[in-house]
């Protein structure tokens, strides 16, 4: 006599179904054998070992999943790897070179824009399709397009005060240091 779990078990599929797919991830072309219903985030933390890529609410809510699809910011945690096929995907590892940072990264480096870096990633990747599409944004432009990503640990003065200075950065303009800066600070008082 056999267990109902054992007759499911013999009516279930030998093989799960796979997809080939080839996306440009970070400059470098790659292929990988997915099942249809893989996430995207998955595909590049487990499957490329891009663990810049994190995944906090799994609802699209927080935007810690943030990359760049064909310079799009969208949210990996809720994205099939499937629909990246023949794409372009921009992750955080792809901002910068291992000697040199991308100004986003500069900026939230000299700005303190993170604290504990979990939601660091997908602000960078969301602030750098804003400074594409515009480089010179205002306050309430960064604050507007960074509304769909959450940081837990900061007041977000800093997220935006690190993307107005790598808006400066790109655009050859000479951001402020913080020497001149507290010093500018300490002549208001």
């Amino acid at each position: 006599m056999s267990s109902l779990f054992e007759e499911i078990k013999d009516e279930a599929p030998e093989t799960t179904p796979v997809r080939r797919v080839t996306v440009t991830v970070n400059g470098a072309r790659r292929t990988a054998d997915v099942e249809p219903r893989l996430l995207l985030a998955h595909l590049l933390r487990q499957g490329f070992g891009l663990t810049g890529t994190h995944t906090g609410c799994d609802t699209t809510n927080c935007g810690a999943c943030t990359v760049l699809v064909d310079g799009t910011p969208v949210k990996s945690c809720t994205m099939l790897a499937v629909q990246t096929d023949g794409h372009e995907v921009t992750t955080v590892e792809g901002m910068g070179t291992a000697s040199e940072l991308h100004p986003i990264q500069e900026g939230f480096k000299d700005e303190h824009g993170l604290q504990c870096g979990f939601c660091t990633p997908g602000m960078m990747l969301t602030a750098k399709a804003l400074l594409e599409q515009n480089p010179d944004p205002t306050e309430d432009d960064v604050r507007f397009a960074l509304s769909g990503n959450l940081c837990r640990c900061t007041g977000y003065q800093n997220i935006v005060k690190s993307v107005l200075w790598a808006a400066k950065k790109m655009q050859g303009e000479a951001p402020a240091d913080d020497a001149d800066h507290t010093t500018a600070v300490a002549e208001e008082a």
